[in-house]
């Protein structure tokens, strides 16, 4: 079925044809995020083409990430990599489009955020982070000011991190691991470069802004575990606050919270949407 103009919806394109992209344009057609899907595009051509094959409404499939936000859209969401977050979301911004991000540990370079955050503000347009795999979010921003540390605890299946740059740069073999066993500690920045695909949420809480304290990452892997788990520990004037949070993976990505994908998709609902909003 060819795409519809629908009056009054937003109309949205997006930048990641993978598990997570996928599930998001999928709310979208299914009408569980009162939205267009108009344009999309991935790096690898063959993904966008299984992805309008799967859907009624047919988006139209873009030569490359510039030529998305030039179309007539109100939103692009980036389900790509932290890659296609440095490339493209400065020329989305121009663009004078929103910009939703998954990929949030792009967000750790200084220099892209300062980019980013300058495009928001001359172009007068908004980017959005999911919270993604965790929770708490609300209150660490409401405590920001009065944060001393947080620290990020991230147990995970090895299925979950196979194929991260860390395990090329330290030989660290998976199979190997037969108990629970921590094989990182570090800085929310180095565990984003050493994870790109596994550990954004810590990314997420550096950036709720802790000024010149930066979260501090351990990950842990467990064989025997069937969830992802995330124990967030933050202290300061305010007192402390623990969350913990068990994830299921998702089924079709082992290395993504199925929480992570829920979280897209009731924020863009909420960005598609004239309601109550309920928290931050």
């Amino acid at each position: 079925m060819l795409l519809l103009e629908k009056i009054g919806m937003k109309r949205i394109g997006l930048l990641g044809c993978g598990s997570i992209g996928s599930q998001i344009a999928i709310a979208i057609d299914t009408g569980k995020i009162p939205a267009q899907l108009t344009h999309i595009y991935d790096v690898d051509k063959k993904k966008s083409e299984l992805l309008v094959s799967k859907l009624q409404q047919k988006p139209e499939i873009v030569e490359n990430a510039h030529l998305l936000s030039s179309n007539p859209l109100d939103l692009v969401v980036e389900a790509a990599s932290q890659e296609a977050v440095n490339d493209n979301a400065l020329s989305i911004l121009q663009n004078r489009k929103d910009l939703l991000i998954m990929s949030s540990g792009a967000l750790l370079d200084e220099s892209i955020f300062e980019i980013i955050s300058d495009a928001c503000k001359e172009f007068k347009k908004t980017v959005y982070l999911p919270s993604g795999a965790i929770s708490g979010i609300d209150a660490l921003k409401s405590v920001k000011n009065e944060l001393d540390s947080v620290v990020l605890i991230t147990t995970k299946h090895p299925d979950s991190l196979r194929g991260a740059p860390f395990f090329e740069q330290f030989k660290q073999n998976l199979d190997e691991i037969k108990e629970p066993s921590t094989i990182f500690e570090g800085t929310a920045s180095e565990a984003v470069r050493l994870f790109p695909k596994n550990v954004n949420v810590s990314a997420l809480l550096s950036l709720v802004g802790l000024g010149s304290h930066e979260t501090i990452v351990k990950i842990v892997v467990d064989p025997n575990t069937t969830k992802n788990t995330h124990v967030i520990t933050s202290s300061g004037k305010f007192g402390k606050l623990t969350t913990t949070i068990e994830n299921v993976p998702d089924e079709n990505n082992p290395r993504t919270s199925r929480l992570a994908i829920l979280s897209a998709i009731e924020t863009i609902r909420s960005i598609c949407t004239d309601e109550i909003k309920i928290g931050t």
